[in-house]
């Protein structure tokens, strides 16, 4: 597999080499495994990619799990080579030792049609919540990722740019159906806003457009901060994925043209400032919604404060559910997978349960004659006096096992949403000393 390499351009996903032949199969891009803007024009190269070879109940309400503390701290981390190592990744020792009950070695390439090698895939279900490195691409973190589980399925919940590191979950198997409820999350950012220049992309890897010798103060920054915080006005930068009449603002922008954007209605629960090292440079945590630009934040402050800025470095430490706290680096995994392949550890180790994604949605448990109807698509009615009074989403469980997302309305569970979660499957928190 290709090494990843410091990317000039942000809105770069991928580079000839990032998929070779084998890496995709049959099944192994399915509906919810590639979100919005992971692939753009130039992503898949010539040659990326070749043809394969070959009764009722008495339900119980009960409340989603607590969610967990959002505020850390952190910096930004350098590119790092191919984690995936080998061609052969560690998750199907653990899968097999799930249905054998014996450690196994790790899952061995099987040799398709016209001789070329193909690696076995199992059926993995959980979260990796990735520090993604600096340099490298989010769609890249996926891919391996997915090679050191040996998964079937794999995408993540909101792109991170090369240039940004923290925060990526990444979802495997039947954690995919859940993407939605991570990616309509809050996320939080520590950001760095390097005062005095301008930049085409409002960001460091842009061209400089505009210069002044004016400096903030930190009571002059401090002063404008509460216009930015609640629901506002806030204009995409010019190198934005957004599209415009099916073109991508970052490709009119590149052309020389002008991208025609409108402002967009964003929140922002929190702005703050964390540090001003000196006059240059002030370091900022942001904790906002769905579709906020950090650097349009930075470009919107420096031209009101006069002495203009650009985002000079971006950590993103908590998207929905997971903080930093749950984050796991690609060394980290390459060492649980060398050691999972000795027995000596197993990579649920480093897998959230599908259901972590659900924390803000009630969860509904039901018997198991009505799960088996709802894992077969079957609408169930809510019997019984005692029987409480549910509407809306809810996630269905039984015996503490999740079964599907479903609506409720007048005492029917709908499924939405049907998981079949056998196989390798994350563990309820991480483990001590990962």
């Amino acid at each position: 597999m290709a090494q990843p390499r410091n990317i000039a351009d942000p809105t770069n996903m991928a580079e000839p080499g990032d998929l070779e032949p084998g890496d995709l199969e049959p099944g192994d891009l399915e509906p919810g495994d590639l979100q919005p803007g992971d692939l753009q024009p130039g992503d898949l190269q010539p040659g990326s990619m070749t043809a394969p070879d070959g009764g009722s109940s008495t339900a119980a309400v009960t409340a989603g799990p607590a969610a967990r503390a959002r505020d850390a701290a952190g910096d930004g981390g350098d590119a790092v080579p191919d984690a995936a190592g080998s061609d052969t990744g560690c998750g199907g020792a653990d899968a097999r030792a799930v249905d054998s009950g014996d450690a196994a070695a790790p899952a061995a390439p099987r040799r398709g049609k016209g001789g070329q090698f193909r690696r076995e895939k199992f059926d993995v279900h959980g979260w990796v919540v990735l520090d993604k490195p600096v340099g490298m691409t989010s769609t890249y973190a996926v891919s391996v990722i997915k090679r050191l589980f040996t998964a079937r399925r794999a995408g993540h919940a909101g792109t991170l740019d090369p240039l940004a590191s923290g925060c990526l979950p990444v979802a495997l198997g039947d954690a995919t159906k859940t993407v939605p409820f991570v990616m309509d999350g809050t996320k939080t950012y520590r950001f760095t806003v390097r005062w005095g220049e301008e930049r085409d992309t409002d960001d460091a890897e842009g061209r400089v457009v505009e210069t002044r010798d004016a400096r903030p103060t930190i009571a002059g920054i401090e002063a404008l901060l509460p216009g930015y915080v609640g629901e506002i006005e806030q204009m995409p930068p010019r190198f934005s994925a957004i599209k415009i009449d099916g073109e991508r603002a970052y490709d009119i922008a590149r052309d020389g043209e002008e991208p025609e954007l409108r402002a967009r209605i964003v929140k922002i629960d929190r702005l703050s400032i964390v540090d001003m090292p000196d006059g240059d440079h002030t370091a900022f945590e942001a904790q906002c919604g769905k579709g906020t630009y950090v650097r349009a934040i930075a470009r919107d402050l420096g031209r009101e404060l006069g002495c203009l800025g650009h985002v000079a470095a971006l950590r993103r430490i908590a998207v929905g559910p997971f903080a930093e706290a749950d984050m796991i680096s690609l060394e980290q995994l390459e060492a649980l997978c060398h050691r999972a392949a000795k027995g000596e550890g197993s990579l649920a180790d480093s897998l959230f349960p599908v259901a972590t994604a659900l924390d803000d949605i009630p969860a509904l448990a039901v018997s198991r004659a009505d799960a088996a109807r709802l894992q077969r698509g079957q609408a169930v009615l809510i019997r019984g006096r005692d029987a409480p009074v549910v509407r809306g989403t809810v996630y269905v469980t039984v015996s503490g096992a999740l079964v599907a997302l479903a609506d409720v309305d007048r005492g029917e569970i709908v499924p939405r949403r049907v998981f079949n979660l056998a196989g390798l499957h994350g563990r309820a928190g991480r483990q001590e000393g990962r």
